[in-house]
């Protein structure tokens, strides 16, 4: 179903002049989007997400405890490897294996050495050892066949983040434990559309010139508290336009027809 969706909507764009050139989406129907010409790309948090579990996993295991204090570190290196990396992105994400040695010069001139300032750790029992139980499971963790290819299609500039939040809304205007008509549903499609349009651009509120944060505790951070950015109120000017194709009524001839129900005349 979820290939055939895209069938249909990749055939719709087509009719209307647009040309597909790529896509961010997990990595399920490759081959279509490979033998449509079609570039794919795989959304960075999805893939940190499945790694980030397996890391957790490993470190759990009698031995490889020392893996937990770098597992938020590995994240990030995620992030900044696709966020920096246009040309060979797989040499930069490897390069965390000698990081976590404390080795941060590499033999490979593609990626010479660690960007960050180099400072004198106090804790010296967070770096690895080489050739330990640990390390060897990491690396074959962060650099198996099916990690190294899927790095170089990670997508720099564009996540899935904006999609999963429309279809959050969606919910808000047809929730899912109530069924609609196929016409009042479009009708329900079509205001999301314009409510999300309107206002996913939001600028971050403020107060006295301060931006406004507000904590979270995600679930699938554990129980580990965030920040989110409190963004301004929500607009609804798309409903002006809307009543604005309708013809409104005469108020004076809607107050002239105006009668009460009840007799105002004493019994």
């Amino acid at each position: 179903m979820e290939k055939e969706g895209l069938k249909r909507s990749l055939a719709l764009l087509e009719e209307r002049g647009v040309t597909m050139e790529s896509i961010v989406r997990d990595p399920q129907i490759q081959k279509f989007l490979r033998e449509s010409s079609i570039t794919h790309y795989y959304d960075v948090f999805h893939m940190e997400k499945g790694l980030s579990k397996k890391l957790l996993k490993i470190s759990q295991n009698k031995g490889c405890e020392k893996l937990t204090k770098w597992l938020r570190s590995i994240k990030n290196h995620m992030y900044w490897t696709t966020a920096s990396s246009t040309s060979v992105p797989e040499r930069t994400w490897s390069s965390i294996l000698n990081h976590v040695l404390d080795i941060h010069t590499h033999d490979d001139p593609a990626f010479p050495q660690c960007l960050h300032p180099i400072r004198t750790s106090t804790d010296r029992s967070k770096w690895l050892t080489a050739g330990t139980a640990v390390f060897c499971r990491l690396e074959k963790a962060l650099t198996n066949k099916r990690v190294m290819k899927d790095v170089v299609k990670l997508s720099p500039p564009y996540q899935t983040s904006s999609l999963e939040a429309f279809h959050s809304l969606i919910i808000h205007f047809a929730p899912n434990n109530v069924v609609f008509p196929f016409l009042r549903m479009l009708c329900r499609l079509y205001l999301a559309v314009m409510h999300f349009n309107e206002n996913t651009a939001r600028p971050q509120a403020n107060s006295d010139g301060e931006p406004l944060f507000r904590l979270q505790f995600p679930k699938w951070k554990k129980g580990e508290c965030t920040a989110k950015p409190v963004k301004e109120q929500a607009t609804f000017s798309y409903v002006d336009e809307i009543m604005d194709l309708f013809e409104k009524p005469d108020q004076k001839e809607v107050i002239e027809r105006y009668a009460t129900r009840y007799s105002q005349w004493p019994v």
